[in-house]
């Protein structure tokens, strides 16, 4: 029996979606790359983006496959992740719809020495990989999506997905978040970004609390 692609496109589309709405919220991935864009080279920042997204394939692999067992085996213990991610992320989500306009601190507007690559590739992958809240969150975003029938080349797929996404992402950012006026002009608007992002999220949460 051949796999339906065309049954995942709309899944995939939506789980595509809601991963960049979270990208974009600021965090500590984004205060990483900014930083490292505006004290070193565009290589450095390039290469953080790099870590950031060798960090979320991490959180995801053991998420993805070990979520995909946990339905396979225990029907009550994954509804019991599935309510506790609802439950997160409705809390996340209320804390971006509170967010205020603030300044964002920077260090220096000046570059200095450069780092190693390994250095930058390193200080990318440990800030997302050690954040406690990136694995509740993708546990809570594969609840949605994953299914027992999902098959196992869907969710490689939906791990490509992640990658890819969070590399693109961050290298935009790494390329372009260097000026002045450009980081100044994000600082304004932040806040909106966050709010935005928190609105989504509880959409997420509320979804997980009314479907099967």
């Amino acid at each position: 029996m051949g796999l339906h692609f065309l049954d995942y496109l709309a899944p995939t589309l939506s789980l595509a979606g809601l991963l960049m709405v979270a990208l974009i919220s600021p965090g500590p991935d984004f205060a990483v790359i900014v930083k490292n864009s505006l004290i070193y080279s565009r290589k450095t920042a390039l290469l953080t983006a790099l870590g950031i997204a060798l960090g979320s394939l991490v959180h995801v692999s053991y998420t993805l496959f070990g979520l995909g067992l946990i339905i396979t085996q225990n029907a009550w213990l994954f509804l019991g992740v599935k309510y506790g991610g609802a439950c997160y992320l409705l809390y996340i989500g209320y804390k971006g719809l509170k967010a205020k306009k603030t300044a964002l601190t920077l260090e220096t507007l000046h570059h200095t020495r450069d780092i190693s690559a390994l250095s930058a590739l390193r200080s990318g992958f440990l800030t997302n990989a050690l954040n406690p809240k990136s694995i509740l969150f993708f546990m809570s975003l594969f609840s949605v999506f994953l299914s027992p029938t999902t098959p196992l080349s869907i969710m490689i797929l939906y791990l490509c997905i992640v990658f890819i996404e969070t590399l693109g992402w961050f290298s935009f950012v790494a390329f372009f978040l260097s000026g002045k006026r450009t980081r100044e002009k994000f600082n304004s608007i932040g806040h909106w970004v966050e709010r935005i992002t928190g609105g989504a999220l509880i959409s997420l949460g509320a979804k997980l609390f009314f479907t099967a």
